[in-house]
């Protein structure tokens, strides 16, 4: 492929530095309390380098992986998600006057009134999975016609830099969802630079340009052009990983499938299961749905308004006039399946799943929805062909 190169560790080192020195706040994967998450890294020692993973229903567990890949696990514990779109975000701020008889008000992305304070964000590391997950974010929370301010904020001039999956987990069906687990352009959010690791025969990284900015980028780090030799080994890498998933979906005719199946029986074995924990929303890379709170000091002289995440599992989400819409655990747990795999398309144009499997994984109770898919399907009446 034309214009493809390959850097060293020291290369990677050097993309990280440059992306500092043009005033990014760089936001990667590292070992943090048992789990690989996403966090602020200033180098290559801050990587999970030589930690795998495993995931499997209601399962993850770290584990020391035999050569010296950075990124030679299955899935974060959360995607680039919170990065901009925070757990919970201060809407506005309002304080009384020194003499009680006025408010001023101060609003943005920050509670200081500006537009946005913080420094634009580089993302490294980020799975094709995950990058479609934000193409999802772009679509819902950008660019509709009320755009939400605070997302898009955030989203402006952040610099994407994909890896392509090497080591799919047991809870992970990207394919089945045509997300991964290559990042290729067109398919999800944008990227500026794209990287497949090689660890045979040197530890490398083939480097494909997505964008004017990446090429800029790449330009200052010592980056040769890749031989034919690492093209294939890195076209390997991602056949070898499409055929290791560990679960599969099959989409066709799924949404008419969920939406003839509202009385199925299946719903209440899921529900009989299903905690209601709310964990599957928390970590699923598009969900959206979030609370207002507001929040007063003891004084009465300040009051804080906060955006927090919420959950359809919640009771309380579906509260309105006195009562709530979905009492039980199988009306909450069908809707937000239905929503996910269903209801989505019809209303944004895409699946809200992209097959990162992380609601299978960080479910205490192992409910895992390609099972619910499949079993819907070979229900009694279910009409569709298994």
């Amino acid at each position: 492929m034309v214009g493809v190169r390959v850097i060293d560790v020291a290369g990677l080192q050097s993309l990280i530095d440059v992306l500092l020195a043009r005033g990014y706040t760089v936001v990667g994967p590292t070992v943090r309390g048992g789990a690989i998450v996403n966090a602020p890294v200033r180098g290559v020692d801050d990587l999970p380098r030589g930690w795998g993973d495993e995931q499997e229903a209601g399962h993850y567990r770290l584990r020391h992986r035999d050569d010296d890949a950075f990124f030679g696990f299955a899935a974060a514990a959360q995607s680039a998600k919170p990065v901009f779109f925070p757990t919970d975000e201060l809407l506005w701020r309002g304080s009384r006057t020194a003499e009680h008889q006025a408010v001023s008000v101060q609003a943005g992305p920050d509670g200081s009134g500006a537009a946005e304070q913080a420094l634009p964000y580089a993302l490294l590391g980020v799975r094709s999975c995950d990058l479609s997950a934000i193409g999802i974010h772009d679509t819902v929370l950008r660019d509709r016609g009320f755009a939400d301010a605070h997302y898009t904020a955030r989203r402006a001039d952040a610099f994407v830099v994909a890896v392509a999956c090497s080591d799919p987990g047991g809870t992970c069906f990207c394919v089945s969802m045509g997300t991964g687990p290559k990042p290729e352009s067109g398919r999800g959010a944008p990227f500026d630079l794209s990287m497949t690791e090689l660890v045979e025969g040197g530890h490398r990284f083939v480097v494909e340009v997505g964008s004017p900015r990446g090429a800029e980028v790449l330009d200052e780090v010592a980056a040769a052009q890749a031989p034919l030799a690492d093209l294939e080994a890195a076209a390997h890498v991602t056949e070898r990983a499409s055929q290791s998933m560990g679960r599969r979906l099959e989409t066709e005719g799924l949404k008419e499938l969920l939406y003839s199946s509202v009385d199925s029986p299946r719903w209440d074995d899921v529900a009989s299961r299903c905690l209601s924990c709310t964990n599957c929303t928390m970590v699923c890379p598009t969900c959206f749905c979030t609370s207002v709170e507001d929040v007063a000091d003891l004084t009465g002289d300040q009051a804080d308004r906060h955006r927090v995440w919420d959950s359809c599992f919640s009771a309380d989400f579906s509260y309105i006039h006195g009562g709530t819409v979905r009492e039980s655990t199988k009306s909450r747990y069908r809707q937000w399946m239905t929503h996910k795999l269903a209801a989505w398309q019809d209303q944004f144009g895409s699946s809200g799943c992209v097959g990162c499997g992380r609601c299978v994984t960080w479910c205490p109770a192992a409910i895992d929805i390609t099972a619910e898919a499949a079993a819907l399907r070979g229900a009694p009446g279910s009409n569709l062909p298994e």
